[in-house]
């Protein structure tokens, strides 16, 4: 049981700093570096990892052929849409497409399209190196993963039912942090690997008219407009019968008074 206590002491210090240790120099019997730093020499060597992200906005005659366009353009790079947006306003017709393509792609990605504009509203590429982050998260896992078959170790020489328990929640909770882990890696590798381009194009309509779509309203407003004035004469309908009765006994008063004279 002292055995299991130490190795189990010295697991959990390995743990505490291993997560800002190179992940091949983890060692459960050394002492914590001061300073913990990734070499610049390694870095120089290490594949740079870069988020590249766009995003252009242009004006086209027809919405339809450019769609086709850029489908076409995409799948041809080995790319894909992710999102295709339409949204229909009282002067024109947009989309909005987003495209993911092979990172070593997205220069000719971006020069095909533009080839097609002829009005370029709007462009922004940006460029983010998450390499230390990357070659960081990296570490961090595979300390982690040491860390995590140390326990295993220790949860196979253990006896007593504390000792077992111990170890069990410890492992619990180091596992989390591993998916966590890996979830961030994950994510990281598909933003390097693929990049992202955002397409907004649009479609003036003529003279900012569709006769369709005015006929539409027209007839929908001609409808509302009867209902409430049918709602109008409901409301005020004692009054009308008011003055209708008044108008008829005048009418017949009037009657009767020529004929009087009449005779």
């Amino acid at each position: 049981s002292n055995d299991i206590s130490s190795t189990f002491a010295a697991a959990t210090k390995t743990e505490a700093y291993a997560e800002e240790s190179e992940a091949g120099a983890i060692d459960a019997d050394a002492t914590p570096p001061k300073e913990i730093d990734i070499p610049a020499q390694a870095m120089q060597n290490i594949e740079r990892k870069l988020i590249k992200e766009g995003s252009i906005t242009f004006e086209t005659s027809d919405c339809k052929s450019t769609k086709e366009m850029i489908h076409q353009t995409a799948n041809s790079l080995n790319g894909y849409l992710s999102k295709d947006d339409e949204y229909t306003y009282e002067s024109r017709i947009q989309h909005s497409v987003t495209v993911r393509i092979p990172s070593e792609n997205f220069d000719k990605l971006l020069a095909d399209i533009s080839k097609s504009i002829k009005v370029l509203d709007y462009q922004n590429i940006t460029v983010k190196d998450v390499t230390e982050e990357f070659v960081d998260v990296e570490a961090r896992l595979k300390a982690k993963k040491i860390v995590e078959q140390r326990y295993l170790d220790l949860l196979s020489k253990a006896n007593s039912v504390g000792d077992i328990l111990q170890v069990e929640n410890e492992l619990a909770r180091l596992r989390e942090q591993i998916e966590s882990t890996e979830g961030r890696l994950r994510y990281l590798k598909d933003q390097v690997s693929l990049s992202t381009l955002t397409i907004t194009y649009y479609q003036s309509t003529e003279s900012g008219f569709r006769f369709s779509e005015k006929a539409k309203n027209g007839l929908s407003n001609g409808y509302k407009g009867l209902l409430w004035f049918f709602i109008g004469i409901i409301n005020i309908w004692p009054f009308i019968l008011f003055i209708g009765l008044s108008v008829w006994l005048l009418v017949r008063l009037i009657k009767k008074s020529r004929n009087k004279k009449s005779n």
